[in-house]
């Protein structure tokens, strides 16, 4: 059985137009952007562990979307501001 054939005009197109999309697949590799609000980000996190959701979005400080697989996760550690260093918990 053969599909009729369809074409849709493209508009042309602009780089405003455009969206640059990364995707990575399981791999050893961390995540690191910077976040506006540290705290939400993690109980954002925590609450997609509890739900057993496969996905939670976090917005970084330039406006990106990350998805983070949640059941693909190591750890999380969150730089603390006062002296560089980090606080984290793992996934067990």
């Amino acid at each position: 059985m053969t599909l009729p054939q369809c074409s849709i005009p493209e508009a042309p197109r602009t780089m405003s137009d455009t969206t640059k999309i990364r995707i990575a697949q399981q791999m050893a590799r961390e995540l690191e952007f910077e976040v506006d609000d540290a705290d939400a980000a993690v109980a954002a996190i925590e609450k997609a562990m509890a739900a057993d959701d496969d996905l939670v979005w976090i917005v970084d400080a330039k406006g990106n979307r990350h998805g983070i697989a949640v059941g693909k996760l190591a750890f999380v550690e969150v730089e603390s501001e006062d002296n560089g260093g980090g606080v984290g918990f793992g996934t067990g």
